[in-house]
């Protein structure tokens, strides 16, 4: 995530700017020099589409500088608002946080949070959106697949029937999860259950890789994970994501984020890099993220591979 930890990914404006103000000098303009500037955050699916970006713009003969992996969230946002980066995978959720727009309810829709995220990302910063995937990176509850199995639970609406009838459940999650407003109590007051003191496992820090090693070796009684969509780990931990079909969640569908100027100077950028993120569905993301955080392979060598069995490099 993946993404993690939402709200802490943002510093305050003062640090952002100071940590633009040290970033090393060179990259802004890049593209209008025949260079195009490919940056990701850190994590595990940013390194993966951040890979994918740059593979196939290399592909494609462009000259490419690889700025994979800068940084978490505000770092990298920071550096395309200052022309240091000209390309990168972002969230259309995080639009909510970039535009203090966290209540609007365009955000729990994918193609109305892709709409918002894309009109004002254009209007105000001069970025465009290219086509998001058809998948959803965000906060999930996910169960032991042996538990799922043995009763039909597939969604939120089947988990929420399964606490009121008493099924036993116990849910390691971390103290922003239980605590936000947007994540568990989201959840409860959507689908209508409360879980109690008793069935929570509050672990301190809360990364979902510790939340769902929890379920999968039964810790403590935990048998539920708070997890993140396209977690590589949920297959190979024999974990089950329950799915949002009432949207209490936020939608972070990934997609490229390219500066205007740009995507004029190379217009085909988009032609190369939409049906690449069209096939990227929330098992294919799952899978491929599990490559790289569960078997240890490379991000590029992951993406390449990809690209090369889809047929999507030239």
């Amino acid at each position: 995530m993946s993404v993690h930890s939402r709200a802490a990914k943002f510093l305050t404006y003062a640090i952002v700017a100071f940590l633009v103000a040290v970033m090393p000098a060179g990259s802004a303009g890049a593209a209008a020099e025949g260079q195009i500037v490919v940056a990701s955050k850190i994590d595990t699916e940013g390194a993966l589409l951040g890979n994918m970006i740059l593979a196939v713009l290399q592909a494609h003969g462009l000259s490419v500088e690889n700025k994979l992996q800068l940084g978490p969230t505000n770092i990298v946002r920071a550096a395309i608002l200052a022309g240091q980066v000209d390309i990168y995978p972002e969230y259309t959720g995080n639009g909510a946080l970039f535009f203090h727009m966290e209540t609007d309810p365009a955000w729990k829709s994918w193609s109305g949070g892709y709409a918002l995220a894309a009109a004002l990302c254009r209007q105000k910063n001069h970025l465009i959106w290219l086509r998001p995937a058809p998948a959803n990176n965000t906060w999930v509850i996910a169960l032991r697949k042996d538990l799922a199995d043995r009763h039909s639970l597939a969604s939120m609406d089947d988990f929420a029937k399964f606490v009121a009838s008493g099924g036993r459940i116990k849910l390691a999650a971390s103290a922003e999860f239980v605590e936000s407003p947007s994540a568990l109590p989201a959840f409860e007051a959507t689908y209508g259950f409360r879980l109690s003191d008793e069935q929570l496992l509050t672990l301190s820090g809360g990364n979902t890789s510790a939340t769902m090693r929890a379920a999968a070796e039964e810790m403590s009684g935990v048998n539920a994970a708070m997890a993140y969509g396209t977690d590589g780990a949920l297959a190979a931990l024999g974990l089950v994501a329950l799915k949002d079909d009432r949207a209490a969640q936020i939608v972070y569908a990934p997609a490229p984020v390219v500066r205007e100027a740009v995507l004029e100077r190379y217009p085909e950028i988009r032609t190369w890099l939409d049906p690449v993120f069209a096939t990227l569905t929330i098992g294919t993301l799952q899978r491929l993220n599990a490559e790289i955080a569960v078997n240890g392979a490379d991000a590029g060598s992951v993406a390449t591979s990809y690209l090369k069995a889809k047929h999507l490099l030239p």
